[in-house]
């Protein structure tokens, strides 16, 4: 047995008499699963320790990462294998009579994330860690996360995603790191030897409590802090209303605190939501930036040299308030002038837009802002004045300025509080960067082009490769060597097997077993059977309109009716797998789901066609579900409109796992198409500009249920309906909906998709053409990577250095 057998088997030892008081084998499993994880926590504490006072030694920089989301996953297994500890654990374990395996999947995902946006930010807080850069992720400690999903009847229902139980052996308590948020009350003005100085008075104050989940690197010195808050009443308990029984009122102002970090994306279609939705977001800056300048005056004494070490991002717009909150800091608590604030804050910050869609670019009611945040209120305006004479010196006319301005309308923007504030404004792919330049944040552009950057996304290849297909991890070391896990551009040099026949033949069986993988995974998390002999072609991402599920159940639907038409046409055996997410409230993605399902049910009452075609809706998708399922996938499916989605990171993921893409150029894909080409993926559908032609001319989706016999065939065929329920109200969303029908086009985009799938069906039947295709995806993926990003980020924006 090895020193580093015996040492971690002391540990164990220790945290499970220290926690349960017991041997190990007294232990069951979830006591075991929760010594290790605490095991391996305090070793990561300790490391960041030294690392920690390896930075304050040298003065390093750091950067504060502010995300509403941290769609983390499962930590256990993520830090064992970037503490390259994996078969130490896997033996101390097996004298215990433990598999690490079967412990791995006693730890819940945490649920602190949704989507892409969450992914991307613990993505880069692993990119961080493994290059030595100090960083810290603020976000709160939510309690039930976004939801889980359950599907009754083919209809998505929302449950309590209950995490903590098994997740909160990450959180560390930092009750030594508490901050006041103030909310409600007014705002007094005073004047003091001829200056204004702003009193706010009777708020409601809320107390801060941190959590901290130290997050590793693979093979590196640092580790990355994730703090999230949670919201507490430690004062404002009413004894009186207690003793008389009342004890609702009691505890008002607790539960009020509690409310604050419940859930993940509160619904904010009436007033109450909203007026949470505020009070999330001021807490997580408040909180955060209390903290930021806290710990900078304790290690640097003057709070002048604040941009000097510290670089703030906000990661969307959900963050923006903390523009405002430093400038509340520095001018009440510091006595900095305006003027002097201002130039501070815009060197600290800068902005990550993350979308071009106009009901996603956050807009907050004026009112609502005075009346939750009345101090904010006045600064905001006051920054929004500072623009506004700024640029009118620069000779920019009001009518110019109007779409530009924080205010407007009534309302508050965010977007535009984020570009005003910010010393560099990215976007995260290079089409995407375009777009916010030339149409999104064309005015800001015109007055400051150098503000505005790319830095296209990437994901953390260690999690999405090594740790989630070992067998291609292994087959990579044999072949090229394990110097792609800290250098992913080494993947490049499996280009040179793409004629070898053995890692062709390795390659295609590889993917097999991780097919058989997921099949087994599927059936035990649902009871649902799929043949890993047919193709799996793949579509799993957050649910909406722009993403173009529905495109791809049109084509789905067109496959169905030919085979109903004659079950005995020669077609490839397939297996459609959706995974996907709808906003509790929004139920036109809510009626895809449903639409989905009932096709799945249609299908599995007709044997002759599920052999040769199957629909599956992978429920409550989630980070260890994708683990599992897109190494398995031979088809991804990127297939939204042109122009709509930011970057993307679910097409890099598959794309470094071997599947080949069917997409639009959009996003990222743009760049997945410049580095693999037309042969080694399956491009469709209009370009950007031609969508936006088309848009000005007139889009009349009924003219192409007119006039295309498929298109009106498939529609049709969804108000006959499946298992009994006709889907004609989706027929009338696509050609018939005021005021517009159809308006991410995929009826437009419809017969171009169809001719690129029949392609795709061509080229897998070529098994070593189709595996070669495989391998140049996996060979030029190494871009992709969330390294790459971090490093750009950390030289072209944040001006921070590794600390070796």
């Amino acid at each position: 047995m090895t020193n580093g057998n015996e040492v971690l088997k002391i540990l164990l030892e220790e945290n499970l008499s220290k926690l349960y008081g017991i041997n190990p084998n007294e232990a069951n499993a979830e006591q075991m699963y929760k010594a290790l994880a605490t095991t391996i926590n305090d070793l990561l504490k300790l490391k960041k320790k030294s690392f920690n006072g390896l930075v304050r030694q040298k003065k390093g920089k750091r950067i504060y990462y502010l995300c509403m989301e941290f769609l983390m996953g499962r930590s256990l297994k993520n830090n064992i294998y970037n503490m390259g500890i994996q078969d130490e654990a896997r033996e101390a374990l097996k004298d215990y009579g433990f598999n690490l395996d079967d412990l791995y999947q006693l730890e819940p995902d945490a649920a602190l994330g949704n989507g892409g946006l969450g992914r991307l930010a613990a993505c880069f807080l692993d990119g961080l860690a493994s290059q030595n850069y100090p960083a810290t992720g603020f976000s709160l400690r939510y309690e039930y996360g976004l939801f889980k999903q359950k599907i009754i009847d083919g209809w998505q229902t929302e449950l309590p995603d209950v995490w903590l139980p098994g997740g909160d052996v990450w959180l560390n308590e930092r009750d030594d790191k508490t901050y006041k948020v103030r909310f409600d009350g007014y705002v007094e003005e005073q004047y003091l030897d001829g200056k204004k100085y702003y009193i706010h008075k009777d708020y409601r104050e809320v107390t801060a409590l941190p959590y901290d989940m130290v997050v590793s690197g693979g093979d590196s010195d640092a580790v990355s802090t994730l703090r999230l808050w949670r919201g507490v009443n430690v004062v404002d308990f009413n004894i009186n209303s207690f003793s008389q029984g009342d004890y609702i009122k009691a505890m008002q102002y607790a539960n009020e605190a509690d409310l604050i970090a419940k859930i993940l994306y509160p619904s904010d279609n009436h007033y109450e939501g909203k007026n949470l939705r505020i009070k999330q977001q001021y807490f997580l800056v408040s909180a955060s930036i209390q903290n930021i300048i806290a710990d900078h005056i304790k290690y640097y004494g003057d709070i002048k040299t604040l941009p000097k070490y510290v670089s703030i991002h906000i990661n969307d717009t959900h963050p923006a308030l903390c523009v405002p909150e430093l400038m509340r800091i520095l001018m009440d608590d510091y006595k900095i002038e305006f003027d002097e604030a201002w130039e501070m804050v815009k060197k600290c910050v800068a902005y990550t837009n993350h979308t071009i869609l106009a009901e996603a670019l956050e807009k907050w009611d004026e009112g609502l802002i005075q009346r939750v945040l009345p101090r904010i209120s006045i600064i905001l305006h006051q920054i929004d004045d500072k623009f506004h004479d700024e640029c009118r010196c620069l000779g920019y006319t009001d009518e110019e300025l109007k779409p530009l301005f924080i205010f407007g309308d009534g309302q508050v923007r965010m977007a535009n509080l984020s570009v005003i504030a910010s010393h560099h404004v990215n976007g995260v792919s290079a089409l995407h960067s375009e777009i916010i330049k030339n149409s999104v944040f064309n005015g800001y552009y015109k007055i400051w082009p150098e503000k505005f950057t790319n830095v296209t996304n990437g994901i953390a290849h260690r999690r999405w490769l090594t740790q989630s297909n070992p067998g291609l991890a292994k087959l990579l070391d044999e072949k090229i060597g394990h110097g792609y896990y800290k250098d992913a551009s080494q993947l490049e040099k499996l280009l040179k097997f793409k004629d070898d026949a053995d890692t062709l033949k390795q390659l295609a069986k590889i993917k097999y077993e991780n097919k058989c993988r997921f099949a087994e995974y599927l059936y035990k998390a649902q009871g649902i059977v799929i043949d890993p002999n047919t193709r799996f072609d793949v579509q799993v991402k957050r649910l909406h309109e722009y993403k173009r599920q529905l495109l791809n159940v049109l084509k789905i639907v067109s496959l169905l009716i030919d085979l109903e038409e004659n079950p005995n046409i020669d077609v490839t055996p397939q297996t459609f797998i959706f995974g996907a997410k709808a906003a509790s409230t929004y139920y036109v993605a809510k009626d895809v789901i449903k639409l989905i399902n009932y096709i799945s049910m249609h299908i599995q009452r007709l044997p002759q066609i599920k052999c040769k075609l199957n629909v599956v809706f992978l429920e409550n998708y989630n980070v260890s579900g994708a683990e599992v399922l897109i190494p398995a996938s031979d088809v991804s499916e990127q297939i939204s409109l042109a122009g709509k989605e930011a970057s993307g990171t679910s097409n890099m993921k598959f794309m470094i796992n071997g599947a080949v893409t069917l997409g639009t150029l959009d996003g990222a894909n743009v760049e997945i198409h410049d580095n693999v080409g037309d042969d080694n993926m399956f491009l469709f559908g209009m370009k950007t500009d031609e969508v936006e032609a088309l848009w000005y001319r007139g889009y009349f989706a009924k003219d192409w249920y007119n006039k295309n016999p498929r298109i009106k065939k498939v529609l049709d065929r969804l108000d006959y309906g499946f298992c009994g329920q006709s889907f004609g109200h989706i027929k009338k969303y696509l050609i018939d909906n005021y005021p517009v029908s159809d308006r991410y086009m995929c009826l437009a985009d419809f017969d171009s998709y169809m001719e690129a799938y029949n392609k795709m069906d061509e080229a897998y039947k070529d098994k070593k053409k189709w595996a070669q295709m495989s391998l140049v995806n996996i060979s030029k993926a190494g871009i992709f990577s969330a390294d790459r990003s971090i490093r750009e980020y950390a030289q072209n924006i944040w001006n921070i250095k590794p600390i070796k």
